[in-house]
């Protein structure tokens, strides 16, 4: 693989790993490298809950 291919490669998955985390608030991303090339970038994003206690109604 020639370099300016290899910078191209760089490029795209480094702007898909930028894109995943500016779109987040909570979570992460994993970047899957297999054999010395990125082949897979993994995005989770969690739900945060408050962290004060709700009160529920009493069950009758």
């Amino acid at each position: 693989m020639s370099q300016q291919s290899e910078e191209i490669e760089a490029e795209s998955w480094i702007g898909i790993v930028r894109q995943k985390v500016s779109t987040l608030r909570f979570g992460s991303v994993q970047i899957i490298v297999h054999e010395g090339r990125v082949t897979q970038v993994e995005s989770t994003e969690k739900t945060r809950l408050p962290s004060e206690p709700h009160t529920f109604p009493a069950r009758k």
